[in-house]
């Protein structure tokens, strides 16, 4: 590792100090999971438009014999079709209001034995994760897979992936690659009635906070290993700001903008604790810079892309730069992109 990653690392001992001395939840003995094993009862679903995280919870609902339609999803998680991103915290809002008798919890930081122990004792799971299916057409972007099985004799994972078809394998390693793009994000659905068996299964995980430090010290080791992978960066920087620790996420953040090829120019449709860091750090002009690349890609100038997140974050930077007729503003347009979006709600409000 260079001097530069190990300067910035011992700069984090405030957040290292706070992670050793945070007290980890016990967690159960639990048996290994056996070495293969399927969840049945879903049917797969093409995704419309812009549309695969309505289409991967709505083929998760079908394991609790929910119809197979994503439109109800859609409309609630996205009333404007030209919605880029529907992130992990609305789909789990819509579950709560619209889908009597299953939750959902998101957490970070998963791993293959996390997913692989999940799918084992019949929790349904869906992973946020990168993707790449037509690089010379497409490009990367951000995509939600609902992972339903595994066999450790083939090392693949089996998924329903609206994009590209019912019952494809995937690997392990092509799982971790692309999951650790966004820091190892995991959605586990299960029936009301078996929450305390789930949070015994994620021991000290079933703690957000405990979750997010476990999160950094995975992703604090890898660093050790790979200083020049950008989603490495990343990953430290969210988990970072999960822990409120926004001057050490801000140089994170900074890191896996410089490192390796940089990040994805569609990684601040689906992912916006960058966005928190810098705001919360007072860095508003890298904060403006880096929305107006998420509106306005070189490649189409003319076209504007459309995520609510964006513009609910110009409306706070505004805000904090004593401006708030211009925050207004701004978040009134994410409430048009998406009316249900309840920041931009609350933070209208309190503009009065």
């Amino acid at each position: 590792m260079g001097n530069r990653p190990r300067a910035i690392l011992r700069q984090w001992s405030f957040a290292l100090l706070l992670i050793l001395c945070a007290p980890a939840l016990p967690s159960a003995a639990q048996e290994p999971p056996p070495p293969q094993h399927s969840l049945a009862g879903f049917t797969h679903i093409y995704q419309q438009w812009n549309n695969c995280g309505p289409a991967a919870l709505a083929m998760a609902l079908t394991h609790f014999g929910y119809p197979a339609d994503q439109r109800p999803a859609a409309q609630w998680l996205k009333p404007n079709p030209e919605d880029l991103n529907v992130s992990p915290w609305q789909m789990e809002a819509y579950v709560a209001e619209r889908v009597p008798g299953i939750n959902v919890i998101t957490r970070i930081g998963g791993d293959i034995p996390r997913l692989k122990s999940l799918i084992a004792a019949g929790f349904p799971v869906l992973i946020e994760a990168g993707y790449d299916p037509e690089p010379e057409t497409l490009g990367w972007m951000g995509h939600y897979l609902l992972v339903y099985g595994y066999d450790d004799a083939s090392a693949n994972f089996y998924t329903h992936d609206s994009y590209s078809g019912p019952s494809l394998p995937y690997s392990y390693a092509y799982i971790d690659r692309f999951w650790s793009h966004f820091n190892r994000t995991y959605l586990v659905l299960y029936e009301a009635g078996r929450q305390a068996e789930l949070m015994a299964l994620l021991g000290d995980d079933a703690d957000p906070f405990q979750n997010a430090i476990n999160a950094y010290l995975s992703e604090l080791n890898r660093a050790q290993r790979d200083e020049n992978d950008p989603f490495l960066w990343h990953n430290l920087g969210s988990s970072l700001t999960a822990l409120g620790e926004y001057e050490q996420a801000a140089i994170a953040f900074d890191e896996a903008r410089r490192r390796g090829d940089g990040l994805p120019w569609r990684m601040t449709w689906y992912q916006f604790d960058i966005y928190e860091a810098y705001l919360q750090t007072g860095r508003f002009s890298d904060l403006l810079t880096l929305i107006d690349t998420s509106i306005r890609n070189g490649s189409q100038p003319d076209r504007l892309f459309k995520v609510e997140e964006t513009y609910y974050y110009l409306g706070r930077a505004r805000e904090a730069q004593g401006d708030p007729i211009a925050a207004a503003r701004h978040y009134r347009t994410a409430l048009e992109l998406n009316a249900n979006f309840w920041p931009a709600q609350d933070a209208l409000a309190a503009l009065g």
